[in-house]
Protein backbone atom coordinates (compact mmCIF):
# COMPACT_ATOMS: atom_id res chain seq x y z
CA UNK A 1 0.00 0.00 0.00
CA UNK A 2 0.83 3.60 -0.18
CA UNK A 3 0.89 6.27 1.73
CA UNK A 4 0.86 10.18 1.03
CA UNK A 5 0.60 11.23 4.62
CA UNK A 6 1.54 10.63 8.30
CA UNK A 7 0.36 7.25 9.46
CA UNK A 8 -3.23 7.29 11.03
CA UNK A 9 -2.49 7.33 14.82
CA UNK A 10 0.35 9.86 14.23
CA UNK A 11 -1.91 12.34 12.60
CA UNK A 12 -4.89 11.37 15.40
CA UNK A 13 -2.15 12.26 18.17
CA UNK A 14 -1.31 15.35 16.91
CA UNK A 15 -5.16 16.53 16.30
CA UNK A 16 -5.99 14.98 19.56
CA UNK A 17 -3.36 17.60 21.02
CA UNK A 18 -4.22 20.67 18.69
CA UNK A 19 -8.04 20.19 19.96
CA UNK A 20 -7.62 19.60 23.99
CA UNK A 21 -4.78 22.81 24.16
CA UNK A 22 -7.29 24.86 21.18
CA UNK A 23 -11.36 23.87 21.65
CA UNK A 24 -11.05 22.66 25.29
CA UNK A 25 -9.43 26.32 26.55
CA UNK A 26 -11.99 28.58 27.19
CA UNK A 27 -14.71 27.87 24.71
CA UNK A 28 -17.65 30.28 25.36
CA UNK A 29 -20.10 28.42 27.47
CA UNK A 30 -22.79 28.63 24.69
CA UNK A 31 -20.70 26.58 22.31
CA UNK A 32 -21.53 23.45 20.94
CA UNK A 33 -19.12 21.38 19.84
CA UNK A 34 -20.30 18.62 16.80
CA UNK A 35 -17.36 16.15 15.49
CA UNK A 36 -18.97 14.78 12.35
CA UNK A 37 -17.60 12.53 9.86
CA UNK A 38 -15.81 14.48 6.62
CA UNK A 39 -18.55 13.42 4.27
CA UNK A 40 -20.93 15.14 6.68
CA UNK A 41 -18.80 18.36 6.00
CA UNK A 42 -21.23 20.68 3.38
CA UNK A 43 -24.34 19.60 4.65
CA UNK A 44 -23.88 20.05 8.57
CA UNK A 45 -21.86 23.62 7.42
CA UNK A 46 -25.58 24.34 6.39
CA UNK A 47 -27.69 22.84 9.06
CA UNK A 48 -25.07 24.60 11.79
CA UNK A 49 -26.05 27.82 10.05
CA UNK A 50 -29.90 26.92 10.52
CA UNK A 51 -29.47 25.90 13.67
CA UNK A 52 -27.29 28.87 15.21
CA UNK A 53 -30.65 31.52 13.25
CA UNK A 54 -32.59 29.78 15.51
CA UNK A 55 -30.58 28.99 18.56
CA UNK A 56 -28.73 32.82 18.37
CA UNK A 57 -27.11 32.04 21.65
CA UNK A 58 -25.50 29.29 20.34
CA UNK A 59 -22.23 29.04 18.32
CA UNK A 60 -22.23 25.57 16.57
CA UNK A 61 -18.04 24.43 16.50
CA UNK A 62 -17.56 22.23 13.59
CA UNK A 63 -14.81 19.41 13.84
CA UNK A 64 -14.86 16.81 10.77
CA UNK A 65 -11.84 13.79 10.29
CA UNK A 66 -12.45 9.94 9.80
CA UNK A 67 -14.53 9.00 12.03
CA UNK A 68 -12.82 6.45 14.24
CA UNK A 69 -9.98 9.20 14.67
CA UNK A 70 -13.04 11.41 16.52
CA UNK A 71 -14.22 9.03 18.10
CA UNK A 72 -10.52 8.78 20.03
CA UNK A 73 -10.28 12.53 20.46
CA UNK A 74 -13.26 11.57 22.47
CA UNK A 75 -12.23 9.00 24.68
CA UNK A 76 -9.23 10.72 24.74
CA UNK A 77 -11.09 14.18 26.57
CA UNK A 78 -11.59 16.20 23.83
CA UNK A 79 -14.63 18.35 23.91
CA UNK A 80 -17.51 17.16 22.16
CA UNK A 81 -21.27 17.46 22.42
CA UNK A 82 -22.52 15.65 19.84
CA UNK A 83 -20.94 12.70 17.56
CA UNK A 84 -21.73 11.71 14.23
CA UNK A 85 -20.40 8.80 12.31
CA UNK A 86 -20.37 7.82 9.10
CA UNK A 87 -20.62 3.76 10.21
CA UNK A 88 -21.98 1.90 13.01
CA UNK A 89 -18.51 0.50 13.72
CA UNK A 90 -17.26 3.90 14.55
CA UNK A 91 -20.36 4.44 17.03
CA UNK A 92 -20.49 1.07 18.57
CA UNK A 93 -16.67 1.97 19.81
CA UNK A 94 -17.59 4.73 21.37
CA UNK A 95 -20.64 2.99 23.15
CA UNK A 96 -17.96 0.47 24.27
CA UNK A 97 -15.99 3.32 25.74
CA UNK A 98 -19.32 4.76 26.71
CA UNK A 99 -18.43 7.88 25.19
CA UNK A 100 -22.16 8.28 23.84
CA UNK A 101 -25.37 8.77 25.64
CA UNK A 102 -27.33 5.33 23.95
CA UNK A 103 -30.59 6.39 24.42
CA UNK A 104 -29.55 9.44 22.14
CA UNK A 105 -28.37 7.51 19.05
CA UNK A 106 -30.22 7.72 16.02
CA UNK A 107 -29.21 6.86 12.26
CA UNK A 108 -30.25 9.95 10.38
CA UNK A 109 -28.86 9.24 6.92
CA UNK A 110 -27.42 6.93 4.37
CA UNK A 111 -25.06 6.69 1.83
CA UNK A 112 -23.85 5.05 -1.30
CA UNK A 113 -20.20 3.60 -2.35
CA UNK A 114 -19.19 4.53 -5.84
CA UNK A 115 -16.35 3.85 -7.75
CA UNK A 116 -14.75 7.77 -9.09
CA UNK A 117 -12.29 8.05 -11.89
CA UNK A 118 -10.58 11.57 -12.60
CA UNK A 119 -12.59 13.79 -15.37
CA UNK A 120 -9.33 13.82 -17.45
CA UNK A 121 -8.59 10.36 -17.06
CA UNK A 122 -7.36 8.29 -19.78
CA UNK A 123 -7.71 4.92 -18.25
CA UNK A 124 -10.48 2.88 -18.96
CA UNK A 125 -12.42 2.24 -15.29
CA UNK A 126 -16.30 0.73 -15.65
CA UNK A 127 -16.21 -1.36 -13.09
CA UNK A 128 -14.49 -2.78 -9.74
CA UNK A 129 -12.72 -5.40 -11.97
CA UNK A 130 -11.03 -3.05 -13.62
CA UNK A 131 -9.07 -2.14 -11.20
CA UNK A 132 -7.01 -4.81 -11.43
CA UNK A 133 -5.67 -3.92 -14.81
CA UNK A 134 -2.00 -3.53 -15.29
CA UNK A 135 -2.26 0.33 -16.47
CA UNK A 136 -4.41 1.15 -13.11
CA UNK A 137 -1.06 1.59 -10.90
CA UNK A 138 -3.07 3.75 -7.92
CA UNK A 139 -6.35 3.88 -6.32
CA UNK A 140 -7.44 5.72 -3.59
CA UNK A 141 -9.19 3.88 -0.67
CA UNK A 142 -9.77 5.00 2.92
CA UNK A 143 -7.70 3.76 5.40
CA UNK A 144 -9.71 0.88 6.45
CA UNK A 145 -8.47 0.99 9.93
CA UNK A 146 -10.20 4.57 10.87
CA UNK A 147 -12.02 5.70 8.05
CA UNK A 148 -15.64 3.95 7.27
CA UNK A 149 -15.35 4.36 3.33
CA UNK A 150 -12.06 2.59 3.41
CA UNK A 151 -13.94 -0.39 5.32
CA UNK A 152 -16.89 -0.69 3.07
CA UNK A 153 -14.54 -0.15 0.13
CA UNK A 154 -12.35 -3.37 2.00
CA UNK A 155 -15.71 -5.25 1.83
CA UNK A 156 -16.75 -4.84 -1.44
CA UNK A 157 -13.70 -5.97 -2.91
CA UNK A 158 -13.02 -8.61 -0.68
CA UNK A 159 -17.00 -9.67 -1.47
CA UNK A 160 -15.58 -9.45 -5.23
CA UNK A 161 -12.74 -11.29 -4.66
CA UNK A 162 -10.39 -8.24 -5.70
CA UNK A 163 -9.38 -6.99 -2.27
CA UNK A 164 -5.46 -8.88 -2.74
CA UNK A 165 -4.56 -7.07 -6.18
CA UNK A 166 -6.74 -3.76 -5.15
CA UNK A 167 -4.46 -3.59 -2.13
CA UNK A 168 -1.64 -3.59 -3.86
CA UNK A 169 -2.24 -0.41 -5.31
CA UNK A 170 -4.42 1.15 -2.61
CA UNK A 171 -3.05 4.69 -1.74
CA UNK A 172 -4.03 4.95 1.65
CA UNK A 173 -6.21 8.02 2.46
CA UNK A 174 -6.94 9.19 6.21
CA UNK A 175 -10.52 10.21 5.54
CA UNK A 176 -13.61 10.73 2.66
CA UNK A 177 -12.20 13.73 1.39
CA UNK A 178 -8.40 13.02 0.72
CA UNK A 179 -9.48 10.00 -1.17
CA UNK A 180 -11.52 12.23 -3.16
CA UNK A 181 -8.81 14.56 -3.96
CA UNK A 182 -6.38 12.87 -4.72
CA UNK A 183 -9.07 11.12 -7.80
CA UNK A 184 -9.45 15.12 -8.19
CA UNK A 185 -6.04 16.14 -8.69
CA UNK A 186 -5.55 12.79 -11.35
CA UNK A 187 -2.94 11.80 -8.75
CA UNK A 188 -4.71 8.34 -9.23
CA UNK A 189 -6.93 6.39 -11.80
CA UNK A 190 -9.70 5.98 -9.63
CA UNK A 191 -10.95 5.97 -5.82
CA UNK A 192 -13.96 4.65 -3.60
CA UNK A 193 -15.91 7.59 -1.96
CA UNK A 194 -19.63 8.09 -1.10
CA UNK A 195 -21.40 9.12 -3.77
CA UNK A 196 -22.50 12.52 -1.45
CA UNK A 197 -18.32 13.26 -1.88
CA UNK A 198 -18.76 12.40 -5.62
CA UNK A 199 -20.96 15.06 -6.10
CA UNK A 200 -19.19 17.79 -4.51
CA UNK A 201 -16.93 17.78 -7.02
CA UNK A 202 -18.75 17.06 -10.20
CA UNK A 203 -16.72 18.49 -12.47
CA UNK A 204 -13.26 17.01 -11.44
CA UNK A 205 -14.44 13.44 -10.74
CA UNK A 206 -17.07 11.05 -12.22
CA UNK A 207 -19.01 8.29 -11.07
CA UNK A 208 -17.71 5.12 -12.92
CA UNK A 209 -20.18 2.79 -11.56
CA UNK A 210 -22.36 2.62 -8.07
CA UNK A 211 -20.97 -0.36 -6.14
CA UNK A 212 -23.35 -2.64 -4.56
CA UNK A 213 -23.24 -3.67 -0.84
CA UNK A 214 -24.73 -6.49 1.34
CA UNK A 215 -25.05 -3.69 4.09
CA UNK A 216 -26.82 -0.68 4.48
CA UNK A 217 -24.20 2.51 5.06
CA UNK A 218 -26.17 3.99 7.74
CA UNK A 219 -24.84 7.69 9.79
CA UNK A 220 -25.39 7.09 13.47
CA UNK A 221 -25.28 10.14 15.54
CA UNK A 222 -25.55 11.01 19.61
CA UNK A 223 -24.82 13.18 22.15
CA UNK A 224 -21.39 12.59 23.82
CA UNK A 225 -21.52 10.94 27.33
CA UNK A 226 -19.20 14.29 28.32
CA UNK A 227 -21.26 16.83 27.17
CA UNK A 228 -21.81 19.99 29.86
CA UNK A 229 -24.76 20.67 27.71
CA UNK A 230 -26.88 17.60 27.45
CA UNK A 231 -29.94 19.67 26.33
CA UNK A 232 -28.31 22.01 23.87
CA UNK A 233 -26.77 19.12 22.09
CA UNK A 234 -29.86 17.30 22.43
CA UNK A 235 -31.43 19.83 20.41
CA UNK A 236 -28.80 19.71 18.03
CA UNK A 237 -29.57 15.88 17.52
CA UNK A 238 -33.18 16.94 17.43
CA UNK A 239 -32.52 19.49 14.55
CA UNK A 240 -30.92 16.89 12.32
CA UNK A 241 -33.68 14.79 12.53
CA UNK A 242 -36.34 17.29 11.85
CA UNK A 243 -37.54 17.80 8.83
CA UNK A 244 -35.49 20.96 8.56
CA UNK A 245 -32.44 18.84 9.27
CA UNK A 246 -33.73 16.48 6.58
CA UNK A 247 -34.17 18.53 3.73
CA UNK A 248 -30.54 19.76 3.97
CA UNK A 249 -29.18 16.44 3.73
CA UNK A 250 -31.18 15.35 1.28
CA UNK A 251 -29.99 18.12 -1.17
CA UNK A 252 -26.30 17.15 -0.51
CA UNK A 253 -27.37 13.77 -1.58
CA UNK A 254 -28.05 11.64 1.25
CA UNK A 255 -30.53 8.92 1.41
CA UNK A 256 -33.17 8.23 4.23
CA UNK A 257 -31.68 5.70 6.72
Amino acid sequence: MQRFSLRPHVRAMGLVAVLLLGLATPAHAADLVVSAAASLTNAFKTIAQQYEAQHPDTKVVLNFGASDVLMQQIVRGAPADVFASADQEAMNKAVDEKAIDTKSRHDFVANQLVLIVPTTGTVPVHALTDLTKPEVKRVAIGNPASVPVGRYAKRALEAAKLWEPVEAKAVLAQNVRQALDYVSRGEVEAGLVFSTDAAIAADKVKVASPVPMNVPLTYPIAVTSGTKQPQQAADFVAFVMSPAGQAVLAKYGFLKP
